[in-house]
């Protein structure tokens, strides 16, 4: 295991909009940041094709289009990238102490940490579903609405957020059916009583998707249903399908060490970016379980770079670190 002398100010894990605003932010105060992005950076965006509502970009941009211009851009002003994982966090127990951010045989010792690991869409796991993602199969009606403009849709899930997806969506779609493995819904009476108020919003309960097909384009065009108690088949002609069945915070690294609500997401201190432990901050969907839109995202990228930069500013290396350690 390699071990450096060397103390950095700050390690962000995770890219996305969350963690390379971060980067962004600490590279411009002089902190010159390290990012471990994983492998598959960028984040959820990278699974995006066109982004319309991330403001400064009237014509919109491809998603991974606007990572790459991310990442480019906290890379410019001397953020340091680590293509690799984090594989664990060792946290000091006390103001001014360093915590270790293992990354394979490597160790990166560091006065703070930026938390931006993200969330993942939960998924139905049928056939189809990751062929299609991104022609016609979707995750986001907020993102992704306005592509079906007039064109007959599905949403799935039986939460509160399906039912807000499926309100949205009604206004851009000719028709939305909303599907449920249940008779009854997750989603509170209220949201459940808005959504049928909705003129073409229809239900179809009880009933799961055991399969999306392609149509001659290649693009999303039937939906393979089976009644859950009778077996009995169905099939629906759409143009789009949106996923609500919930999200996954991948906060799995951490959960040993700092708080968590019963949904896995990491608890911060108020609006702040700052968790129970000294020097650790966390930013992005791994804290969000309300909003999940990239420019939330990296407002709280943000967040988490200002609440880092005045932690070092007030919070002196503890005297037993010191020593001869180079500092970054």
């Amino acid at each position: 295991m390699a071990m450096s002398d060397r103390i950095e100010n700050v390690v962000i894990v995770g890219s996305g909009p969350a963690g390379y605003t971060a980067a962004l932010y600490t590279a411009r105060a002089n902190l010159e940041p390290v990012v471990v992005e994983g492998f598959m950076w960028g984040g959820l965006l990278q699974q995006t094709t066109d982004v319309e509502n991330f403001p400064g970009f009237p014509e919109g941009i491809m998603g991974p289009d606007l990572m790459q211009n991310m990442r480019a851009q906290a890379e410019r002003f001397g953020a340091k990238m680590v293509t690799d994982l984090a594989t664990e966090i060792v946290m000091s127990d006390e103001p001014g102490g360093v915590h270790e951010v293992h990354v394979g045989d490597d160790v990166y010792r560091t006065r703070s940490v930026i938390l931006a690991m993200g969330a993942e869409h939960k998924k139905l796991g049928v056939a189809g579903e990751e062929e299609l993602g991104g022609r016609g199969v979707s995750y986001c009606a907020t993102c992704d609405a306005a592509f079906f403009r007039e064109q007959p849709t599905v949403i799935v899930g039986g939460g509160d957020s399906a039912m807000e997806e499926a309100i949205f969506l009604a206004k851009f779609s000719s028709k939305v059916i909303v599907i449920n493995r249940r008779d009854e819904f997750r989603a509170s009476k209220i949201m459940v009583e808005r959504a049928k108020e909705v003129e073409n919003l229809e239900f179809l309960t009880p009933y799961v998707v055991d399969e999306f097909a392609p149509g001659e384009n290649g693009a999303l065009a039937v939906a393979h249903l089976k009644h859950v108690e009778t077996g009995e088949t169905k099939e629906l002609e759409i143009k789009g399908a949106f996923i609500a069945i919930g999200h996954e915070p991948q906060s799995e690294l951490v959960a040993d060490h700092l708080a968590t609500d019963e949904e896995g997401y990491v608890i911060v201190e108020g609006r702040s970016s700052r968790t129970a432990r000294a020097g650790i901050f966390a930013a992005g969907d791994l804290i969000d379980p309300s909003y999940r839109q990239a420019i939330t995202a990296a407002g709280s990228g943000c967040t988490a770079a200002l609440d880092a930069e005045r932690y070092l500013r007030d919070t002196p290396l503890r005297d037993e670190e010191k020593g001869s350690v180079q500092t970054a």
